[in-house]
């Protein structure tokens, strides 16, 4: 006899139960997913909140050597930390008030002691000093010594000599050939200030008169007077890539009007190293010399088009172990 075997039959489901069964899962699914969302604390602080979320702003003035230094400073902690950095600039005196109203977070651009001791003296208490990031920095009146041009002398130079002077106490007696003009940036600033007291130590206030404008008007007035050959004394500073591009001398300070070396010091807003220990840490050892930061300056004239931001990465490679250094244990 033989056996016959019966397939079981597959059991099929109304369509209309299907989906119900499918909804229920879903409903179940999103339940638990919503439950895990809410089990998560609510973000406290900077270690739990994404970095990219938290917006700092750095103010500068607009000044070379600070748009390089801020663009480095946000390139730093944007590509190599994750913050993302909004830069402001502004005139001097609403840098320093800014950051210590807490309006701005971080201010890389503090020269001192001498060239903004009067900020510094009437907001040190609100702000948090961070220390030097450029030592070896330099204010005072400067001079070109001389043009450009393909002329050898006895001496071998392939220039002519302009200005023969050396000495702040010299100016007066060689107002004529300065036109009585010395050249300057906007009022605000530290420099200004300086040179207006030099003017009445040395007793030039009756010979000379300072001109105020802008550093790329200042800039301008530089390269026509050196070109056509005619004398110019201007407020000049050191980080700056005019030291590459001419022949200067800083004239002799003997009243030490305008101080010795200067550094360019780091400053943040009060409570900023409880907000924001990580960025308070890489930030106080951020440093270059004036000769590395005079590099970025040239790369960003060199390469407007750009942008600064882009020539701050590009420094950020060529020097990758320094960077490695501040930011090491941070990231």
């Amino acid at each position: 006899m033989t056996e016959t075997r019966v397939k079981p039959s597959k059991r099929i489901l109304p369509r209309g139960i299907v989906s119900c069964v499918l909804s229920a899962s879903l409903l179940c699914m999103l339940a638990v997913l919503s439950s895990c969302e809410k089990a998560e604390p609510e973000s406290t602080g900077e270690a739990e909140a994404p970095r990219s979320r938290t917006v700092l702003t750095l103010v500068h003035p607009e000044w070379s050597t600070e748009i390089a230094s801020a663009s480095l400073f946000q390139a730093v902690l944007q590509e190599r930390m994750g913050y993302t950095v909004h830069l402001l600039a502004v005139p001097v005196g609403e840098m320093w008030s800014r950051l210590a109203s807490g309006e701005a977070d971080i201010l890389t651009g503090a020269w001192l002691p001498a060239t903004q001791r009067d900020y510094y003296e009437e907001y040190a208490p609100a702000l948090d000093d961070l220390g030097p990031n450029l030592e070896g920095a330099r204010i005072g009146l400067v001079v070109p010594t001389h043009t450009p041009g393909r002329q050898t002398g006895p001496s071998g130079q392939t220039s002519r000599e302009l200005v023969s002077i050396s000495s702040i106490e010299d100016l007066k007696n060689n107002a004529s050939r300065f036109k009585g003009r010395i050249v300057g940036i906007e009022s605000g600033a530290g420099i200004m200030a300086r040179t207006r007291d030099a003017m009445e130590a040395y007793g030039l206030t009756a010979d000379f008169f300072l001109e105020e404008s802008d550093e790329e008007r200042m800039v301008r007035r530089l390269s026509e007077a050196v070109y056509s050959g005619q004398w110019i004394v201007f407020t000049g500073w050191r980080p700056h890539r005019i030291f590459e591009l001419y022949n200067l001398r800083f004239l002799d300070d003997p009243l030490g009007i305008f101080g010795q070396n200067e550094a360019i010091h780091t400053m943040v807003r009060r409570g900023f190293r409880e907000d924001h220990p990580e960025v308070h840490a890489v930030l106080s050892r951020i440093n270059y010399s004036p000769e590395q930061l005079e590099r970025l300056m040239r790369w960003i004239h060199e390469n407007r088009e750009d942008g600064p931001y882009r020539q701050a990465l590009r420094w950020i490679r060529v020097n990758k172990s320094l960077v490695d250094s501040w930011v090491s244990g941070n990231q």
